[in-house]
C-alpha cells in the first residue's frame, strides 16, 4: 500500500470549484485542480483494503488501490495504464462520475473518503501531458466488420475494444459530432467538449471510422447495414423523455430539458441555433430534481435568468444516511451540485397541476404540496395536501423527470426488436437482441443510468460481439 498511516496523517482535501462570481459568466469547467504534491498526499490515504469496496462499487471495476499506490510512488504512466485497463475514458468519468467508489470507500464511514475522482482526473490529464496516451494501431485485422449505431459512451467503449481486437469498426452517429449525451447533454461547464475531441482523434488514428449526420433507420435503413456488416451493435441510448401530460403542456415556454441543454451546447460549439430557448431575463422552473435538472439550473444561471426554482415530487432526502441505507451502498442523501450553489430555490414534495398561459405563452405554473404514505400493502402512495395550492409566475419550464426508454421509432421498430417490460431493448446473456447479428449495449438495453455504467456495458457487449465474430 502507499503509506500505512497516510489516512491518519492527512485529511481529505478536494480541489473544489472556481468562485461563483467567476464561473457563472462562462462555460468553462467549474472544477479546479490540486497540484501534484497534493495529489500524491491524497493518494497516500488509500489503505489498500483487504476487500476494496471502492473496486466493488465501481461499474468498470477500476483497480483503485493499485493506481493510487502508483500515484503515491510517482509512477504516473503505471497509474494511467491501470486506469485504462478497465476504462476507455477515465477523462470522462474523472469529471462527471458521481463516484460510487468514494461512497463505498472505508474512510467514507467517517465522511473522509479518499479523493478517488480527483486523482483519476489528475492521472489521465498527466498522461496526456506527458505523451503516455498514444494511438494503439492493431497489428492484425480479422476482416470482420462491425457497425456501432450511436456514438455515446457505450458505443465508443464498444468500438474501442472491438477495434483493438482487430475488427473493422464504423460508428454511425445521427448528430454532427460523436459523444451522445456527453456532447449535447452534459454542459460544457462540467465536461469541456475538447476532451471528447481529443479521444476521438486518437480513435480515428487507430482505425475507427465515424459516419456523422447519419440516422440509421431513417437516412439508411437497418437492413442495408445488416447486409454490409458482420455484426451490428445498437447503442442508441434511452432518449425518450418522461413527459408531463397536464393542462397547458403545449404552451410556448414549456420544454424538455434536453431541448434546452442541447441548444446551448451547440452554441458553445459555434453553431447558430435559430430561435434558441433562452432563460435571459426570465423566471425559470425546473421540474425534476436529478442531474439533468441541475444542468438546467446551471445553464439558466449562465444565461442570466431572473430566478431559478427546481422542484422535486419526492420528499427532501436526509443529510446523512438513513438506518436502512448503510455503508457501503449508494447513499440516498441530499445532493447539492455546483449549479445549486450558484443560485437556486429548491423545493421538495411538490407536484405540478397545470401550466397557465396568456396568448399561447407560459405565464405561470400551478403547484401543490404532496405527501407520501404507505398503503395497506406497504406501497408508497402520493396524495395532495389540502390548502397548499399555489401559483408561481414563470416564463420558462423545463421538464427534467428522467428518460423512459430508447426511441422506438425508426431502427427499433424496423428490426421488430423484442422489448423488456420497461420498453428497453431485450438482450440475452450474450448481449444479443431478438434479431440475428444485432446486439445492444448501454442505456438502450439497461435503461437510463450513469456514464460509467454505459462504458462498462459497452465493454461487456464488445467481448460478446468479438466471441460471436470469431465463431461465425
Amino acid at each position: 500500500m502507499a503509506d500505512p498511516k497516510g489516512f491518519l496523517k492527512f485529511g481529505r482535501k478536494v480541489a473544489g470549484y472556481r468562485p461563483v462570481g467567476e464561473r457563472v459568466n462562462d462555460y468553462s469547467e467549474v472544477e479546479q485542480v490540486l497540484n501534484q504534491d497534493d495529489r500524491i498526499e491524497q493518494a497516500s490515504r488509500c489503505m489498500d483494503c483487504g476487500i476494496p469496496f471502492c473496486h466493488w462499487a465501481c461499474p468498470v471495476g477500476s483497480k483503485i488501490p493499485e493506481w493510487q499506490d502508483a500515484v503515491y510512488k510517482g509512477d504516473w504512466k503505471l497509474a494511467s495504464d491501470l486506469l485504462h485497463s478497465t476504462n476507455s475514458f477515465p477523462e470522462f468519468t474523472g469529471r462527471i462520475c458521481p463516484a460510487p467508489c468514494e461512497k463505498s470507500c472505508v474512510l467514507a464511514i467517517h465522511n473522509e473518503a479518499v479523493t478517488i475522482n480527483d486523482n483519476e482526473f489528475a492521472i489521465v490529464e498527466k498522461a496526456f501531458e506527458e505523451g503516455y496516451i498514444q494511438p494503439r494501431i492493431p497489428e492484425v485485422r480479422t476482416g470482420k466488420k462491425v457497425a456501432v449505431i450511436g456514438g455515446g459512451p457505450a458505443g465508443l467503449s464498444t468500438a474501442d475494444l472491438l477495434n483493438q481486437a482487430g475488427h473493422e469498426v464504423t460508428v454511425f452517429e445521427k448528430d454532427d459530432a460523436v459523444g451522445g449525451l456527453l456532447r449535447y447533454g452534459i454542459p460544457d461547464f462540467k465536461l469541456n467538449k475538447k476532451v471528447i475531441d481529443r479521444r476521438v482523434e486518437i480513435f480515428v488514428k487507430e482505425g475507427i471510422k465515424f459516419q456523422l449526420n447519419t440516422s440509421v433507420g431513417e437516412d439508411i435503413k437497418g437492413e442495408e447495414i445488416l447486409k454490409d456488416f458482420d455484426a451490428v451493435v445498437l447503442s442508441i441510448g434511452a432518449m425518450k423523455p418522461r413527459d408531463l401530460p397536464v393542462e397547458g403542456r403545449d404552451l410556448e415556454g414549456v420544454y424538455f430539458a434536453m431541448e434546452f441543454l442541447k441548444q446551448q451546447n451547440k452554441v458553445n460549439r459555434g453553431i447558430t441555433v435559430e430561435n434558441q430557448i433562452r432563460a435571459t431575463g426570465k423566471n425559470v422552473i425546473v421540474i425534476g430534481g436529478g442531474d439533468t435538472g441541475s444542468d438546467c439550473v446551471g445553464t439558466s444561471n449562465r444565461q442570466k435568468a431572473i430566478s431559478v426554482t427546481q422542484i422535486e415530487i419526492l420528499p427532501k432526502p436526509s443529510e446523512t444516511r438513513a438506518p436502512g441505507n448503510p455503508w457501503p451502498y449508494w447513499p440516498t442523501t441530499l445532493k447539492t451540485s455546483s449549479s445549486h450553489l450558484e443560485g437556486c430555490d429548491r423545493k421538495w414534495s411538490m407536484s405540478t397541476k397545470r401550466f397557465i398561459g396568456e396568448n399561447g405563452k407560459l405565464k405561470a405554473v400551478e403547484l401543490v404540496e404532496v405527501e407520501w404514505n404507505k398503503d395497506e400493502n406497504g406501497a408508497w402512495k402520493m396524495s395532495e395536501k389540502e390548502g397548499t395550492t399555489q401559483i408561481k409566475e414563470v416564463e420558462l419550464a423545463f421538464l427534467s423527470m428522467g428518460f423512459v426508454s430508447p426511441v422506438h421509432e425508426g431502427l427499433v421498430n424496423e428490426f421488430g426488436l423484442e422489448l423488456d417490460g420497461r420498453g428497453n431493448i431485450k438482450i440475452d446473456g450474450k448481449y444479443q437482441t431478438s434479431k440475428a447479428k444485432v446486439f445492444a449495449a448501454g442505456d438502450a438495453q439497461n435503461g437510463a443510468s450513469l456514464v460509467v455504467t454505459a462504458i462498462q456495458k459497452g465493454r461487456e457487449a464488445a467481448e460478446n460481439v468479438h466471441n460471436f465474430l470469431m465463431e461465425n
